[in-house]
């Protein structure tokens, strides 16, 4: 489209259709970026539900029926993801990660088999973090046939989800694989932790593996550990 200097008015040269796509309809317009946004009593309570364990998609829909249906919402789940990134992130203590790193190389220095592993985002801040040692390591090899993978601790103050990979050892004792603070519960999280577990135990994957009940954490499953039979802890 071009504007002609003599007159002002637009002209249409070339249109390509293949570029192009329908325009929205008005009773789809609620969907679009300019028109979507979380308000802050939205962003309370999906804090409120968060820090007592109620996940985000249970919360949006509560607040969808609350609205009686979506298109009352006023966004959609990934704006409120957004929001609640940038409030944790504004929310960080400072050194907060610099203390973490620190305690990780004390750990090395200490351990020379000791693994960790730190996950960061597009704009370089840290998002999961993995820690293992060699007693662990070993444990795995030897009692790793069974599995579970225990987030019953919750979260932390900043929200990042700890958990546990356990086991049980030839005394029925329960032993530690390793241990991860997660920044959320999407597949993408769960499947890096799983893959990050497996490089560090050389590959081997446990016969079965026990988790609570998540539909993000199942696929993540099904995904990095093919052959290992899903459990639900009861």
């Amino acid at each position: 489209m071009k504007i002609s200097l003599t007159n002002g008015i637009y002209y249409v040269y070339e249109f390509k259709e293949a570029h192009n796509h329908s325009l929205a309809t008005g009773n789809m317009s609620q969907y679009l970026r300019s028109h979507r946004k979380v308000t802050e009593a939205q962003l309370a309570n999906a804090e409120v539900a968060k820090s007592v364990g109620i996940s985000n998609k249970a919360t949006i829909d509560l607040m969808t029926k609350e609205a009686c249906g979506p298109e009352n919402l006023g966004f959609i789940s990934i704006d409120m993801k957004n929001r609640l990134y940038s409030k944790r992130t504004l929310k960080a203590k400072v050194g907060d990660m610099g203390g973490v790193l620190e305690y990780m190389e004390k750990k090395v220095s200490e351990d020379v088999n000791f693994f960790y592993s730190i996950q960061v985002d597009d704009d370089d801040l840290v998002t999961n973090i993995f820690w293992t040692d060699s007693k662990m390591v070993l444990d795995y090899a030897l009692f790793g046939d069974v599995i579970c993978f225990d987030t019953t601790y919750r979260k932390l103050d900043d929200g990042r989800l700890f958990g546990l990979i356990v086991g049980v050892n030839n005394h029925k004792k329960t032993i530690v694989f390793g241990a991860a603070l997660l920044y959320d519960e999407t597949t993408d999280s769960f499947a890096w932790l799983f893959r990050t577990f497996l490089t560090v135990m050389s590959g081997k994957h446990p016969h079965t593996i026990l988790t609570d009940e998540d539909a993000a954490m199942a696929k993540a499953i099904r995904s990095v550990l093919p052959h290992s039979h899903h459990r639900l802890c009861v």
